[in-house]
């Protein structure tokens, strides 16, 4: 009569696979697996960095080489005075 498709299906959980599991523990084993995601998330993208510009800097030339570093300042240089041309 009025029953649907889903009625007759049994809400699966970790009661079968796993002993002693099942019901509210599945929610509260989904729960915690949850708020470590959502804590990395939060520190990752939502909290502001405290990043000084040598700390930046440090990171970017540790995986240069000299030359690469030489010309990472040299277009530095060319993008500054670029800008400070603009604003005279």
């Amino acid at each position: 009569g009025l029953d649907t498709p889903f009625c007759s299906f049994v809400p699966q959980d970790f009661g079968d696979s796993i002993p002693g599991h099942g019901g509210i523990t599945d929610r509260m084993d989904c729960q915690m697996v949850m708020a470590v995601f959502a804590y990395i998330y939060h520190q990752s993208f939502v909290v502001g960095q405290n990043l000084m510009v040598e700390t930046i800097l440090d990171q970017i030339l540790m995986n240069l080489t000299l030359e690469e570093q030489q010309t990472l300042f040299m277009k530095l240089g060319q993008i500054l005075n670029e800008r400070m041309s603009v604003q005279s």
